[in-house]
């Protein structure tokens, strides 16, 4: 019996496996019409637009860009670490490529690092044989501090 049910559940399992349909990647088959394509259809037409301005994290950046087929133009902002803010406009031209005019506006600030005014010497040491002595270098890493830029010295 657990024979003859074995034998019916596998002829069941072959049918519904060969009934299944098949996935398989061919050829693309030619069609005898012929497709023309208009050219407003391949023109690129677009606008936009966004800004990030976060108060918590300070960052504030933006883009902006408009294409009408190979016309493109565009500008991008950024505040810089040091208080400055960053400009690039450009535009795309078909013979020379992506052309960018970069202006900052502000002055940089850079604070005063207190390790700077808190600079002691390195220790001397002097050998035991003679009067000399010699400073052993000692790394300072440099120190990079950025703030954010005062909102209203960028507008």
């Amino acid at each position: 019996m657990n024979t003859k049910v074995l034998v019916l559940l596998g002829l069941a399992a072959v049918a519904v496996a060969d009934s299944r349909p098949s996935y398989s990647y061919g050829a693309p088959q030619e069609s005898s019409e012929s497709v023309e394509y208009s050219s407003e259809s391949t023109e690129a037409k677009y606008d936009f637009n966004w800004v990030v301005k976060d108060d918590s994290s300070e960052n504030d950046f933006g883009h902006q860009e408009s294409r009408d087929d190979d016309d493109t133009q565009g500008s991008y902002y950024v505040h810089l670490p040091d208080g400055r803010l960053q400009k690039v406009t450009y535009y795309v031209d078909g013979d020379s490529g992506y052309v960018a005019e970069v202006s900052y506006e502000g002055e940089a600030h850079y604070p005063e690092s207190s390790e700077s005014r808190e600079y002691s010497a390195p220790p001397r040491y002097a050998s035991s044989e003679s009067e000399e002595s010699y400073e052993a270098p000692v790394y300072r890493p440099p120190t990079r501090h950025y703030f954010a830029p005062d909102s209203n010295e960028s507008k």
